[in-house]
């Protein structure tokens, strides 16, 4: 998360949401999915590095070890930026587009962890959960470079889009999680897609609340909302936390993995939701 300064502020979702999904069976809804095991998201949490040369290769490992390879695998150079973006491609029997992102460089005060090795490492699990069954949309899952540079990877994402922007249905990014359980920046997201994840977490009663942090940063949904492309930020920042973010203690040890797995939970189940529940 690029941060700018802190001002915040928070409140419940639960009212939010207007329609009740079901988190794997109910209804008129059937929804298959992959849960990978804690230990799995804790070794891919694990292996962060603390240099930004370094980050791009490991996110690469991650995808490949979870299926992710060849032609579905692909580097998109970015002006400015020596990495470029990563793109994992899992197409749908469809062309509408569900991109889900998150940024790999980090601000080298830290270890970025946090900040944002804990998004980009769960892309490839939310991969993997996804890629067993045959999905309606085309989901695209994009790891960031340049955002801490100013928001250079998802900036250069969108523009190379051209006439496919009206493709994409959803983009759904993950900045700076683990500190707490599931926050969403609702303010600068569209409200049909909190709409969806508040339902979600309320089938699955798992926690999630709003925690605006417009006067505290940008993230790379921004170029997508600049292009009316609808978006949703997910991450975990709280008024305690958001100090951690910059600093010497953006490291593993600030990451509550109970809570980054619930996380995890409530977003691998979203995705799927989404897929049946956007157009």
């Amino acid at each position: 998360m690029q941060i700018i300064n802190a001002a915040f502020s928070v409140f419940v979702l639960a009212g939010i949401a207007a329609t009740s999904v079901p988190a794997q069976q109910a209804g008129s809804l059937q929804l298959q999915y992959t849960l990978a095991p804690k230990m799995v998201v804790q070794d891919r949490l694990g292996a962060y590095s603390r240099k930004n040369a370094d980050r791009e290769p490991a996110v690469r490992r991650l995808f490949q070890d979870a299926g992710c390879t060849g032609d579905a695998l692909v580097e998109q150079p970015v002006k400015g930026v020596k990495a470029p973006n990563l793109v994992c491609n899992l197409g749908g029997t469809s062309d509408s587009t569900i991109v889900v992102g998150a940024h790999f460089d980090l601000v080298e005060a830290g270890n970025g962890v946090v900040d944002n090795w804990t998004g980009a490492a769960l892309l490839s699990s939310l991969y993997q959960g996804l890629a067993g069954t045959p999905r309606r949309h085309t989901y695209v899952f994009v790891a960031f470079t340049g955002e801490e540079s100013g928001l250079k990877g998802s900036t250069a994402f969108v523009k190379q889009l051209g006439d496919r922007r009206q493709l994409m249905k959803a983009m759904v990014n993950l900045d700076s999680l683990g500190l707490s359980e599931t926050e969403v920046w609702a303010s600068h997201s569209d409200k049909h897609l909190v709409g969806l994840l508040a339902a979600v977490a309320k089938v699955m009663d798992l926690p999630v609340s709003g925690m605006n942090v417009d006067d505290a940063g940008t993230t790379d949904s921004e170029p997508f909302r600049q292009k009316k492309i609808p978006a949703i930020t997910v991450h975990s920042v709280t008024s305690d936390t958001w100090k951690i973010l910059h600093s010497k203690k953006d490291t593993i040890d600030a990451v509550h993995l109970d809570e980054y797995y619930r996380t995890y939970r409530l977003l691998v189940t979203y995705l799927a939701v989404l897929d049946q529940k956007l157009e």
